[in-house]
């Protein structure tokens, strides 16, 4: 089958942040085709360019989220109109309180039945009634979002509609219509302008050329010709990255599979709140209007995707929390390659029984503060002990880090005239991968008898998991997905508590069979549930199963890949009683009381087998 793979910022870029995993994937699926679609997040992604990629990723097509170019569409006034119409809703929806409508007698004339105006006055047919105002707010949004999306199909792109004064005004309207949230009411010029800009970024993926069947005229290798024409949307992570699957799935019926190995939302939140925000975006009403955007964005993802595989409980419960439907989850662990490690945990135990190790990268949610007060504990109740920190500073906060905790070292530990360590030896030492004493990572961790995570904020701890196929005994926080990573196979500790984490380090410290023992377990489960092979064998049955179930959108073709005039029968594009039950087209979706009768040619019925079924399926 065909699949659209979809990143932001990470893979097929040399310098991508989530890359490996997708590498792993896409090398460990040879059976399948890939068509990669990139959104770059900055310029060090296009200036390092791609990796090697194997032979079955069919095409690459890339585009710019840094950066806005230029389409050079001018709307006449009827498209005018037409954007201001969606661009005032989306942002009447971000402008009100989640639980309650705009204005009572809107979200009342919403809620009801009748027939709904569309964005050019055109009627839409008749509405179901919502369970709830908050139905009634996400579908206002998802119609908003998909007016803009038709747009920008019908006339080339949006990008110029999207940074002109316009939509500033619709902004403005909508901030200071009746029932808007306070915080929206009170927007200044400085506000309505920076939301409108990230709005802009937010909302680039809509003037993409990415949908059309035929592949339209981007920028990619020969052979892409479109999210149109794949058999499936796998997007790797939420957001904006999520957006290309979600107008594939509207325009082509194409089902999409969401992957997050952490919540884009969270993120967002976290980031929002960070001391380095920038000031145009750290205004109450800005921040507001922002989080309900990707609060929205990210619930329509959710309804719409067919499948989401979080990647552990953690995340599980953050996108139950946002909207997301407890069937459609499907847990899926990260795939870490364990060759190198699994080195390490086969050889004999040639670590330092009295030596901590911590690896990562050295930045404040890694607390390492607490880590050598912890050892400072430590040191004094086992004397000759020692903490190794292997790590690189991540940013310039990272080495602004690393430079305080170097200076708590030095006044934790000054160096002792006699003792087990002499002069000018500190039993603390800041080290890098690649250096003399840790040329690898696996040797890093085969340094230490016992590997510490001290972590106040942690999603999936890859650290943690190398370290257990080293079949090294562990000592984490209770933090993220650690308690499910690490099962009963090593010790866990509450965070931002030294003496808690002093007191498990210096019991495995003392305990070297249950060292052994806890090691032997970790590297078990290790091997178990966090495998490159679990995670491939995994999407590669959820790639059956969605495809399975979802009907086949291409024409019938010949040999020489021409279309079959003739080939679907004409009762197969229209609805009624023509069109099965397995038939999730347009068509049918759309026209309330059609009759389900017997599957015809080029309808699928339930549990039919994808390949039994005609290919002109669910064509319009």
């Amino acid at each position: 089958m065909r699949i659209g793979l979809l990143t932001e910022g990470g893979y097929p870029f040399v310098r991508g942040d989530a890359g490996l995993w997708c590498d792993r994937l896409v090398r460990g699926l040879g059976r399948h085709e890939f068509e990669v679609y990139a959104l770059s997040g900055g310029p060090r992604h296009e200036e390092a360019g791609l990796v090697a990629l194997p032979p079955q990723v069919s095409g690459v097509r890339t585009a710019p989220l840094w950066t806005a170019v230029d389409d050079g569409v001018a709307h006449g006034r009827r498209a005018r109109r037409r954007f201001t119409e969606c661009y005032e809703e989306l942002a009447a929806v971000l402008c009100e309180d989640r639980a309650e409508g705009r204005t009572e007698d809107r979200a009342e004339g919403r809620a009801g039945g009748g027939t709904e105006r569309g964005p050019e006055g055109g009627s839409q047919g008749p509405v179901e009634r919502p369970a709830s105002r908050a139905d009634a707010q996400a579908d206002r949004f998802a119609n908003a979002l998909y007016g803009l999306a038709g747009l920008a199909r019908d006339e080339g792109g949006l990008v110029g509609a999207l940074r002109s004064e316009g939509a500033v005004r619709a902004l403005e309207r909508a901030c200071r219509a009746p029932g808007a949230r306070r915080t929206a009411r009170e927007a200044r010029v400085t506000d309505l302008l920076a939301v409108a800009a990230h709005l802009e970024r937010a909302l680039r993926p809509l003037s993409l050329d990415w949908y059309e069947p035929d592949g339209g005229t981007g920028t990619g290798a020969p052979g892409t010709r479109g999210l149109g024409s794949v058999d499936l949307c796998h997007a790797t992570s939420g957001g904006v990255a999520a957006l290309p699957g979600l107008l594939a799935r509207h325009h082509y019926d194409v089902p999409l599979l969401l992957t997050e190995y952490g919540v884009r939302l969270r993120t967002h939140y976290l980031s929002s709140q960070a001391p380095g925000t920038p000031a145009d975006e750290a205004a109450p009403a800005v921040r507001a209007l922002l989080a309900a955007f990707h609060g929205r964005l990210a619930a329509e993802v959710y309804r719409q995707a067919a499948v989401i595989t979080p990647g552990n409980t953690h995340t599980r419960r953050w996108q139950e929390r946002c909207g997301a439907d407890r069937d459609k989850l499907r847990t899926v662990h990260p795939g870490i390659a364990a060759d190198g490690f699994a080195e390490v945990g086969d050889g004999p135990d040639g670590a330092d029984p009295r030596t901590l190790v911590w690896v990562g990268r050295v930045e404040p949610a890694k607390d390492l503060v607490s880590l050598l007060h912890a050892f400072a504990e430590i040191h004094r109740a086992e004397a000759g002990t020692r903490l190794r920190i292997i790590g690189t500073p991540a940013g310039p906060e990272g080495h602004a880090y690393l430079g305080h905790c170097r200076m708590l070292a030095a006044q934790l530990f000054p160096d002792e005239a006699d003792g087990p360590h002499a002069v000018g030896c500190n039993p603390v030492s800041f080290e890098e991968i690649g250096g003399p004493e840790a040329p690898t990572l696996a040797e890093a961790y085969a340094a230490g008898a016992v590997v510490v995570l001290s972590s106040v904020v942690e999603g999936f701890p890859a650290g943690l998991v190398e370290a257990m196929f080293c079949g090294r005994a562990t000592v984490s926080t209770d933090v993220g997905a650690v308690v499910e990573v690490i099962g009963g196979t090593g010790l866990v500790v509450p965070p931002r508590n030294p003496r808690a984490l002093a007191e498990a380090c210096t019991a495995l410290l003392r305990d070297p069979e249950r060292r052994a023992r806890l090691g032997a377990a970790a590297r078990a489960r290790a091997q178990e549930l966090f495998s490159v092979e679990q995670n491939i064998e995994a999407f590669h049955g959820l790639y059956l199963e969605i495809v399975a179930r979802s009907p086949v959108r291409r024409s019938a073709l010949d040999a020489a890949g021409d279309p079959l005039p003739f080939a679907v029968p004409a009762e197969a594009r229209l609805p009624g009683r023509w069109t099965g039950p397995g038939t999730v087209g347009t068509a049918a979706r759309r026209v309330p009381g059609w009759a389900a009768g017997a599957p015809v040619r080029g309808t699928a019925a339930p549990g039919t087998p994808r390949s039994t079924v005609p290919a002109a399926e669910g064509a319009r």
